[in-house]
């Protein structure tokens, strides 16, 4: 009589007792479920059973801990990057402009140094080298500044720690390597003398109050520029600072990258091209192909895409993503009352082609005011006021600086700013402010002026 078969279990493993035509023992691991609701089924093959039953238990335990992880090989460190930025950090809402810049960290820093390597086998050794080669440079690129290479560190941290979550990864090569230590960043800021310069420079100038509001609240250039009159107001002398303006990049519409009529691949540069090189050569796309279309992932011209998407001025929540309120001085509630009177009369003017968008600093046909305009205007302003140059963040420097030398209360400035770490503020008292020289001096009168008592404490009188 012959043994009956038996069969095995849902989930249980098979292994082979003899080995197939290659000479491995094959084996096969019950996983679980795929996405696709069909069965995950792993294939081992080793050299030797005991290692085919070791891989087996191996997967076994992974699966029982709920590390199973995904099938086939560990992804590189470009795919997982590139799933990082496209899909976890929109939706954990980080900024578009900050997942831009870190788009551009990836491909000119850290893919084209560790783009293709697997992320199980980046070892801690490989970072610090190209950190060190970040900082150091290369003879066609300039050395990266410490706070750089700390967002590339910061940016792989923070993928890698999702993969060990998920155990795709065994631990983070990030942990065990220390980012380049980053030195104080030295604030610009203008002295009192010289903001009043500046009020003198702006009087008369269309839109002056967005200079004042800029040195009186310390506003960011996106948070001034996206200021808007429903936000506003003047009688309680309350400024709702809860959007800023913000510009990103277009992006391509048509079906294939540049392969519409109106971008610059599908047929020659305009006549004049944009984009004359030096030679007197037309523009050609570095990542244009043979028959002049753009390969994917070129975003370079996508404003000139007929269809592009996604880009222009757009208004978003501040960067604190909370609620900001500043106060307003009478002197500053009554230049924003003239300014909205001139506005009236702009708007009055423009007629049809007025574009309300309720902004409180805008063209003279409603529309926001550009970044780069607003800049050059600034530049322009120091320039009269016999300024050197600096960027418009000056503004909030200055306000934080003036304030905390007037004697503001540092949790009032940090409120003004919008800080949501008091240690942040603290920044920007400087040794030289009043403040520092008027504690000098207290310790000085405390410890070497010496005074002779008119009497003797309990002397007898004679």
């Amino acid at each position: 009589m012959t043994g009956q078969r038996t069969r095995r279990a849902n989930g249980e493993s098979s292994i082979s007792e003899t080995p197939n035509k290659q000479g491995y023992y094959e084996a096969k691991v019950w996983m679980g479920i795929r996405p696709d609701g069909k069965p995950d089924r792993r294939h081992v093959q080793r050299k030797t059973l005991a290692g085919a039953r070791h891989a087996v238990r191996e997967l076994e335990r992974r699966r029982d801990a709920g590390l199973a992880g995904k099938a086939g090989r560990a992804r590189t460190v470009r795919e997982m990057l590139t799933r990082h930025l496209d899909v976890v950090l929109p939706q954990r809402g980080r900024a578009p402009r900050t997942i831009i810049s870190y788009q551009s960290l990836c491909e000119h820093q850290i893919f084209p140094r560790w783009g293709s390597q697997r992320i199980d086998r980046l070892l801690p050794e490989h970072l610090e080298d190209g950190y060190a080669d970040m900082l150091r440079g290369t003879p066609d690129g300039r050395p990266l500044t410490a706070s750089t290479v700390r967002k590339v560190h910061a940016l792989l941290s923070s993928a890698y720690e999702i993969e060990v979550k998920r155990g795709h990864v065994a631990r983070n090569p990030c942990r065990l390597v220390e980012a380049p230590r980053l030195e104080q960043a030295a604030r610009t800021a203008l002295t009192l003398p010289q903001a009043r310069a500046v009020i003198t420079a702006v009087d008369g100038r269309r839109n002056a109050a967005r200079w004042l509001v800029g040195l009186a609240c310390g506003l960011r250039q996106g948070e001034a520029l996206g200021l808007r009159w429903d936000y506003a107001n003047l009688d309680t002398g309350e400024l709702r600072v809860w959007h800023q303006l913000q510009r990103l990049p277009w992006r391509h519409g048509c079906a294939s990258l540049g392969a519409c009529a109106g971008c610059w691949h599908k047929r020659p540069c305009p006549d004049p091209c944009p984009k004359i090189r030096p030679s007197g050569r037309r523009h050609v796309c570095i990542l244009a192909t043979a028959d002049g279309l753009c390969k994917p992932g070129c975003t370079g011209h996508a404003r000139m895409c007929p269809q592009r998407t996604g880009g222009g001025l757009v208004f978003r929540e501040i960067k604190e993503r909370r609620r900001k309120s500043v106060r307003l001085a009478p002197e500053l509630a009554a230049a924003l009352r003239a300014h909205r009177a001139v506005q009236d009369a702009e708007r009055a003017v423009a007629g049809s082609a007025w574009e309300d968008h309720g902004l409180i600093f805008c063209q003279p046909n409603g529309r926001p005011l550009d970044y780069r305009t607003d800049l050059d205007e600034w530049s322009a302003i120091l320039g009269e006021a016999g300024i050197p140059h600096a960027g418009t963040h000056t503004m909030r420097h200055s306000a934080a600086t003036i304030a905390l030398e007037q004697g503001v209360a540092l949790a009032v400035v940090q409120e003004m700013l919008g800080h949501s770490d008091i240690r942040v503020t603290r920044g920007y008292v400087h040794v030289s402010s009043p403040l520092a020289e008027a504690a000098a001096a207290t310790m000085g009168r405390a410890l070497f002026t010496t005074t002779v008592p008119a009497t003797v404490p309990g002397a007898d009188d004679e």
